[in-house]
């Protein structure tokens, strides 16, 4: 197996960094999953861009023992291992080999107590959060908990066309300020309708260190062109 993508310093899974989201698309579980995690694993290596992936969590497991790439849980419970029926313990996340979390994101939102509380039990056993915020005000209150990334995606354009980055570039910059005088080593990522290399490229130029992407990728034809399309945009 290749070697996991280098961290830079203050940035347990790389910076700049393209985390991939699989979500539940048709097309991206179980083996499909592993087709995808593959094809960004290879075309990481080849373009020099730290890369992970969240799948489904029902394939979690499966990416983590098959890729050498960060993979990540799509959401984490407050709890504790324990009596906690279809609950996602942080432990079981650390038990099936991924990396961390995602935390909060629009279509798995929580309390902003709860999102701290998720925040603390992953750092607490050697995960990495990566906490989701849908605006600027947003961004600063979760940035309290001062998760090792942060990424902010107006709910209003996830799965569009229009990316954050050109459509909204205020938004990322915004949160960029705001994330930096709470938390200074924070990394935040730009997510929300980012479909190409000038949306990436615009998202690191307002300041972000990456990029949270889904249906740009898992809803394209040609999911290898697409994702070296987006990782163009980090050169």
């Amino acid at each position: 197996m290749p070697p996991r993508a280098r961290a830079t310093s203050g940035a347990p899974l790389g910076a700049p960094l393209f985390l991939l989201n699989l979500k539940a698309y048709p097309g991206c579980l179980g083996p499909d999953a592993l087709r995808l995690g593959r094809l960004l694993e290879r075309a990481g290596r080849e373009s020099g861009v730290a890369v992970a992936i969240a799948p489904a969590p029902t394939d979690v497991g499966l990416l983590a023992r098959f890729l050498s790439l960060p993979v990540l849980a799509q959401h984490t419970d407050p709890v504790e291992a324990g009596a906690h029926t279809g609950a996602v313990a942080a432990e079981a996340v650390a038990a099936s080999g991924a990396r961390g979390s995602l935390v909060n994101h629009s279509e798995h939102r929580v309390p902003l107590a709860e999102a701290g509380q998720i925040v603390a039990r992953l750092v607490g056993i050697g995960l990495v959060p990566v906490v989701c915020a849908r605006d600027i005000p947003d961004a600063r209150r979760l940035a309290a908990y001062r998760p090792p990334y942060l990424a902010v995606e107006p709910p209003e354009l996830i799965g569009g066309s229009r990316a954050v980055s050109t459509t909204r570039p205020e938004v990322v910059a915004g949160t960029v300020t705001a994330v930096e005088q709470r938390s200074p080593r924070t990394r935040v990522l730009c997510g929300a309708g980012v479909h190409d290399a000038t949306d990436v490229r615009r998202a690191l130029e307002l300041g972000s260190s990456g990029v949270l992407v889904a249906s740009a990728v898992t809803r394209s034809p040609q999911p290898g062109v697409a994702i070296r399309e987006l990782l163009r945009g980090f050169r």
